[in-house]
Formats: structure tokens, sequence, C-alpha cells
């Protein structure tokens, strides 16, 4: 027999809303039950938000940040070793994004460590808006996204006008538990601050977080909330990678079936919006990543992250192919 709440969770595929209350209940199934709230969240995204969101990303700045973000190799205040180099040139950004689009993979982003750019006459900040039109110019229909850090007013004017398809900014987890389990150089609320200029100039915004940081179920539902309440079109969800070297090397592996009730959730309380599974599908998931993309999710990261390995393009087409039957 299905679980009594899960049953009342069903009134979604008519449209209704899942109050806190329930979504709360549903956290609290465990053992089989979960299999029936996985199922669930499919047929919510199969009804609300079919489509399949594939991006690549390429690092062009590694390394050097002055944010203290624990999970984090490129942060200075960190020992992690990792190859470190300032922003490439455009001739690099432009060819990378060529072999993502050869291997028809249509959305590319350009990613930064770093604060971030407020002024928009900083000669980085600049160089990317370059990068950005000369990619649009050389690839036309290439979704062409980016993850800069944190922007003023003006610097997301300015990017508003480079045809940006996504911008992404994590929240990471909760805004009440952020300065003590992300960073304390910055708050969530700097990041919500820049999630709302942009989409203030209409751009669109891409933002999740990090499951597996020593956050606690609330914690994630909280975040969830908050980014149904910004209203943001894409939630990439990651599986913490512990890297030596940062604080959390040695942090615990959640359980799959957490992971996968937490990406349940997110589809229950975020039904239209684009899930993506980002980091951790290969290297943490590896025999259960199937699962999680049948947990709700609709998009993934393919052939790499910033500075952890990721798979290669074909074998992830060939994946979302199967994936697409369910």
């Amino acid at each position: 027999m299905i679980n009594k709440y899960i049953q009342e969770a069903y009134k979604i595929l008519d449209g209704a809303e899942l109050e806190r209350e329930l979504i709360d209940k549903l956290s609290e199934i465990k053992g089989e039950d979960v299999l029936d709230l996985v199922s669930l969240a499919n047929k919510v995204k199969n009804k609300f938000s079919s489509d399949t969101h594939v991006c690549t990303i390429m690092n062009v700045k590694s390394g050097m940040c002055s944010e203290d973000c624990k999970f984090c190799s490129q942060s200075l205040h960190n020992n992690a070793e990792i190859e470190r180099y300032p922003l490439v040139s455009n001739d690099d950004m432009v060819n990378t994004a060529k072999k993502s689009y050869e291997a028809d993979i249509r959305t590319f982003a350009l990613v930064t460590s770093g604060t971030g750019y407020k002024k928009k006459d900083n000669p980085e900040f600049k160089k990317l808006m370059n990068a950005i039109d000369a990619i649009h110019e050389e690839l036309p229909g290439k979704n062409v996204c980016a993850s800069i850090g944190m922007l003023s007013e003006e610097t997301a004017l300015e990017l508003s006008k480079h045809n940006i398809a996504n911008y992404n900014i994590n929240l990471q987890t909760s805004v009440d538990t952020y300065g003590n389990l992300i960073s304390s150089t910055h708050s969530s609320e700097d990041r919500i601050a820049t999630i709302k200029l942009l989409k203030k100039n209409g751009i669109r915004v891409c933002s999740g977080g990090i499951i597996g940081v020593g956050e606690s179920m609330k914690d994630r539902i909280d975040m969830a909330f908050t980014l149904k309440d910004l209203d943001v079109n894409v939630i990439p969800l990651n599986v913490l990678v512990p890297i030596e070297g940062t604080p959390l090397e040695n942090q615990k592996d959640t359980a799959v079936y957490e992971i996968a009730k937490t990406f349940a959730l997110y589809r229950l309380i975020n039904p239209t919006k684009y899930i993506k599974f980002a980091a951790g599908r290969e290297t943490k998931m590896r025999d259960y990543q199937a699962l999680l993309m049948l947990s709700g999710a609709n998009g993934y990261l393919t052939g790499g992250y910033l500075t952890t390995r990721g798979r290669n393009t074909d074998d992830d087409e060939n994946f979302r192919r199967e994936i697409e039957m369910f």
C-alpha cells in the first residue's frame, strides 16, 4: 500500500502546490516508500518539465579565490593541490566551445574562480564579455552561460547585453546555515542579491546547492523553497565530492536513499523547473546515477567539472536516451 502522504501528494499532478507541512512529512519516509516517492517525482517531471537540459562547463580561471568556501579546492584558504591559472585567452574559450558544439552539446558555460565583478570596466570582465560575443559569432545558436561570481547593478546590466542563456550562482545550502557550513567571508544574502539583480535585468538564473556538506534534510528543504520563491530557472544539485586539502576532505558520504529522496522533494517543490544533476553523478553515485535521474532530475553536466573529472559525452548521450524511455 502506498504511504498516505505520498497518496496525498499525487494532487500535484492535477496542478496543486504541495504545502510545506506535507513536504516535511514526505521527507521522513524510509525504506521501500522512497521508491514510491521517486516514482511520483518522475511522473511530475514527465508532466511539467519533460525536456532534458544538458550542458558542459569550462574552468576559465582556476584557483586563487579569496573566499573561504569549505568544499572548494579553489579557495586560497584551503590546501588542495589543483592547477592554478589566470583567465585563459579568448581563443581558448572559443575553441573549447567549438569542441562542445561538435559533440552536439548546445549549452556551454564559462566559469571563473573568485568573488565576482562589480565594475564593468574591470579588464577581466571586459575580456569575458568579448569572449561571450566571440562564441556567439562563431557558433550561432549556441547557448552560452556564465558563472563568474557576485555582480553589481552595473555588471548585471552589462551582462544582460551579451545574450547569456543562464547565469549560475548557487545558494549551496539554507540561508540560516550558510555561514556555518559554507563560508564566513560572504553571506547567502550576498548571493541572493545577485540573483535578484539578474532577474531584474532579464537574465535566466541557474542556482542550486550541494548535498552532503553537513546539512540536515530541513536545510535542503529550506533551500528548495528559497529557490522556489526566487523563481530560478535551473536548479543544479551537486553531491559533495570531498577534496583533499579542504575542510570537508573527510566528510562522510550521504546515503543514496537520502539523496534520491532529496531530488524527489526538489521536483515536488519545483515541478516546472529544470533540475540538473551536477557534481558527484559519476564519481559518487556511480551505479545509482540512473536512480537519481529517475527521481525528478531532467538535466546533467557532462564532460567534466571544475577540478574533478566527469564522464565521456558519448556515454552520457546514450545514458540520456535510455533514461528518457521512463
